[in-house]
């Protein structure tokens, strides 16, 4: 099924209802949108580097930037305003697109972006934004569940990244999305109203849509930094060594 078909199939309701009714095989969420498959306890951290000599450390090198995008396009108002953590005016601009059920975003979320926000983004030299890029309900479900949040929209992306073995690919994502969402204070009714909320989801659909066919987002994670492309989990390492010098 292509994406318009998937779009199409979608009525006001199935999507809470396919959290229920699909089985886990379709919800397991690969992190691009060529098929490949990854569960989210299949997560490994990252190899660790090769052990530098003991005398001269070797300085990390920056990964090489896949391609880049006109910044004034790129934060162009879309369907949904951007979330943002860090000031409007800091020199560096991160722009991450990202899948709720993608591993490798979880990965990131989990082992660099702490380090990221408490360096980089609490100290005014970047400001951070995360675009919704979901290939699935599940992920789509997330991310509405996100918005809902309102004000505590970076938090309930954490708890889900954090949480993403408890609901991804398990025998029925709703009941499972339902309890994390009452710890965030969600009630039977508002959780059912947000995923039942179709312009909510057209926007997010539209997000993910805008990403792909303006700027070529066709994985996630997906970095814009200051409009260069990279792709991947980046190490704090890595993404240290592509931010200094642009400071």
């Amino acid at each position: 099924m292509n994406r318009a078909q998937f779009d199409k199939s979608l009525s006001r309701r199935t999507i809470l209802s396919s959290l229920a009714a699909v089985p886990a095989v379709v919800l397991l969420a690969a992190c691009s949108d060529s098929g490949e498959e990854a569960k989210a306890e299949d997560v490994k951290p990252a190899a660790p580097a090769a052990p530098a000599a003991p005398a001269a450390p070797a300085a990390v090198q920056a990964p090489e930037s896949t391609g880049a995008v006109d910044m004034t396009a790129l934060l162009k108002p879309g369907a949904l305003p951007d979330m943002q953590l860090g000031k409007d005016d800091a020199k560096v601009t991160i722009v991450e697109y990202a899948s709720m059920t993608c591993p490798h975003c979880a990965h990131f979320a989990a082992t660099t972006f702490p380090e990221l926000k408490t360096k980089y983004i609490d100290t005014g030299k970047a400001r951070y934004i995360l675009r919704e890029f979901p290939f699935d309900p599940s992920a789509e479900a997330g991310f509405m569940l996100a918005r809902c949040a309102k004000d505590n929209y970076f938090p309930m992306v954490d708890v889900l990244f954090k949480q993403q073995a408890n609901w991804v690919g398990v025998n029925n994502t709703k009941d499972a999305l339902l309890q994390i969402s009452k710890l965030a204070g969600f009630t039977q009714e508002s959780f059912e109203a947000c995923l039942t909320d179709q312009k909510l989801l057209d926007d997010v659909r539209s997000v993910q849509k805008r990403g792909s066919d303006e700027f070529k987002v066709d994985s996630t994670p997906t970095f814009f930094i200051n409009g260069k492309t990279y792709k991947g989990a980046l190490s704090i390492a890595e993404i240290s060594a592509i931010i200094d010098p642009l400071l």
